[in-house]
């Protein structure tokens, strides 16, 4: 057995058979658009039935998170990995990686969360990107333009700023740098003046 990040353990057959169903989905989504895609499609790419796929995922949207997620984490690029008390200049090299895996998969993505994309996906992103502001408005307080609303309702200002950031820098063609955007969206949430 394996353990997850929750700390739960979890049967390594699980762990290959949503491998499997992801890998799947991330295969389908190359050929054609994700709202073509469905459940059965996936089951049969990864060789599983559908109530193999059922056992794992409510529906598909709930699978592509999870792919994206696991995407992200190969290629060193999981946004939990940002400290909310780095410096402010310039943004971290975590964040230039998201970019970077981003551009990579860049149809994916703008499949993802763009007008028709995954309302599932696009939650998760913003409550990662909530938590992680959170955690530095914490550690440094709100700027004075958000002072005045509860942290949770600040972050998740900061967070859907970020996430603001992305979805426009997807949407433009050419796609620019990814390290234009990582700049764009680190200074969306930690350009503020400091509060006194």
């Amino acid at each position: 057995m394996t353990t997850q990040d929750d700390g739960a353990r979890v049967d390594p057959r699980v762990l290959r058979t949503r491998r499997l169903l992801q890998d799947a989905l991330l295969s389908l989504a190359r050929e054609r658009n994700l709202d073509e895609i469905s459940v059965a499609d996936v089951a049969d790419r990864a060789t599983v039935n559908r109530s193999t796929f059922y056992q794992h995922y409510p529906d598909t949207d709930t699978l592509l998170a999870d792919a994206l997620d696991a995407q992200a984490a190969l290629v060193g690029a999981d946004l939990t990995q940002i400290h909310p008390d780095a410096a402010s200049g310039t943004a971290p090299d975590v964040l230039v990686r998201y970019a970077t895996h981003v551009a990579e998969n860049v149809g994916l993505y703008r499949s993802a969360l763009g007008e028709h994309g995954s309302p599932v996906a696009v939650t998760r992103l913003r409550r990662r990107i909530g938590a992680l502001a959170l955690e530095g408005l914490e550690l440094h307080g709100a700027p004075p333009a958000l002072a005045v609303l509860p942290l949770p309702i600040a972050a998740a200002a900061l967070a859907g700023s970020v996430i603001g950031v992305l979805v426009a820098w997807l949407e433009r063609d050419p796609l620019p740098p990814a390290e234009d955007v990582a700049s764009w969206a680190w200074s969306a949430v930690s350009g503020w003046p400091a509060q006194d």
